[in-house]
């Protein structure tokens, strides 16, 4: 019986070709690149290609990388399977932290979806092509503190109804790198500048990113604007008798400042326990828990988030255990190349790869990598998600023939923080261990 190549599961041909890599390479790499990262470069490309099966190819690339590693090579904190034991040892309070923080803000979105907010919010737009852009800005200030993908899900809803769901691919475009943008200066609007928090990133050196997100808000939000309303003029229909659902958007208040409280009194004042206990994720939770009696909690929406969590969880893990001595130094022109790479890879494991390196100016790296992945469809999860609402999207000409300014918006938006803000390089550094008076510890003898 014959079988067809299209039958054959798409992680078996992966993981063939990944050791087929793996068991010619002799030496530790190929034309001096690490065997790991043509491993981790096959699992992106997969996840590029394959958006159907990207959780396959994930699972597929994390096992890949895992056999090399435990077979090929050793770990600093040791060799085989006890080294590679000891690594996931090492990153679990990470992992756990963007698992909980992932899925506690699925909740979260769901709420602020059923507060009747995004409904009411188009009663206050303008009738021209004004409303247009007023409706980015609102995707972008929801961004903000919301996940992205939630937020672009939420613009793309309102321009549904808003353009009598004649919407102009430049415009989707547009909603995707609104909400991007308004992510990347924020700990909690993008899932990687959560894990740049998570890892010790102070909020404030984030928010840099704000001067070139507001900058690509204006210039890729009045373009796109304009598109839309000579394609389909704005026509409202909003719901003026609906009103907001205060306790829904108590929960949302609640998860939000309770992650953000732990996170400064953990990283502030008990840096060292940051990296013993999920601190931040359980705060969340303990959010979630607390508010039980206000509104019920859409606990299905766990089941949907999960697949995705564990996506991400497997991206993030594939380049935890990359050589990140082997990438080029952290400056602003590699940065700005993370803002196109992020464009066709996953930002995610780009973020993670990042953090191991150290020594970027975070504002830099949230910006690039946030809104870099809006150049094209695929290049970020809020337009992928976007896609299955407007299908009509998943074609990279026509997002680079009716998107071309989200990519000038980029290009601007860097040139800012080059020319006015400046590159500040800060690593990431936790402070020893604070000795109580009686410890019968010595301090370590400076001869």
């Amino acid at each position: 019986m014959k079988t067809s190549l299209a039958k054959i599961p798409l992680a078996v041909v992966i993981f063939f070709l990944a050791a087929g890599i793996v068991h010619a390479a002799e030496a530790p790499g190929v034309a001096g690149i690490p065997i790991e990262f043509i491993l981790f470069a096959l699992t992106l490309l997969g996840v590029a290609l394959f958006h159907n099966r990207t959780f396959t190819v994930a699972l597929t690339g994390l096992a890949s990388i895992s056999l090399y590693k435990i077979i090929f090579t050793g770990f600093k904190t040791g060799s085989g399977v006890g080294g590679w034991a000891s690594h996931f040892v090492h990153e679990w309070v990470i992992l756990a932290n963007l698992f909980a923080l992932l899925m506690g803000f699925a909740i979260l979105a769901r709420h602020f979806e059923k507060s009747h907010v995004p409904v009411i919010l188009p009663k206050y737009l303008p009738d021209d092509w004004r409303g247009g852009f007023v409706l980015l800005a609102m995707v972008f200030f929801i961004s903000s503190f919301l996940d992205n993908i939630a937020a672009a899900m939420i613009g793309g809803a309102m321009a549904h109804q808003l353009f009598k769901a004649k919407v102009h691919i430049g415009f989707l475009a547009g909603i995707v790198a609104a909400s991007n943008a308004g992510g990347s200066f924020s700990v909690v609007g993008d899932t990687t500048t959560t894990m740049m928090w998570i890892a010790g990133v102070r909020p404030g050196q984030v928010f840099e990113a704000f001067y070139a997100a507001l900058v690509a808000l204006v210039i890729s939000g009045v373009i796109a604007a304009k598109q839309q309303h000579a394609y389909s003029p704005i026509l409202k229909n909003a719901h003026l008798h609906t009103k907001a659902d205060w306790g829904r958007l108590f929960i949302v208040a609640l998860i939000l400042t309770f992650a953000i409280a732990v996170s400064l009194i953990v990283n502030t004042h008990y840096v060292t326990i940051s990296d013993s206990f999920p601190f931040v994720g359980a705060a969340v939770w303990a959010a979630i828990l607390i508010s039980i009696p206000v509104r019920r909690h859409d606990w299905e929406v766990l089941g949907e988030s999960l697949k995705g969590t564990l996506f991400l969880i497997s991206l993030v893990s594939c380049a935890s255990m990359m050589p990140v001595e082997n990438l080029p130094a952290a400056s602003w022109q590699t940065t700005f190349g993370l803002g196109f790479i992020s464009a066709v890879f996953d930002n995610i494991p780009l973020t993670a790869l990042a953090i191991s390196q150290n020594g970027y100016d975070w504002g830099f790296l949230a910006f690039a990598v946030g809104y870099g992945g809006s150049m094209l469809w695929f290049g970020s999860s809020a337009g992928v998600a976007l896609s299955n609402m407007y299908p009509e999207v998943r074609s990279v000409s026509n997002w680079l023939r009716h998107g071309w300014h989200v990519a000038v918006a980029y290009v601007a938006g860097f040139a800012v923080l080059v020319f006015f803000t400046g590159w500040h390089p800060e690593p990431i550094n936790k402070a020893p261990p604070v000795m109580a008076p009686n410890s019968h510890e010595a301090a370590p003898d400076k001869h």
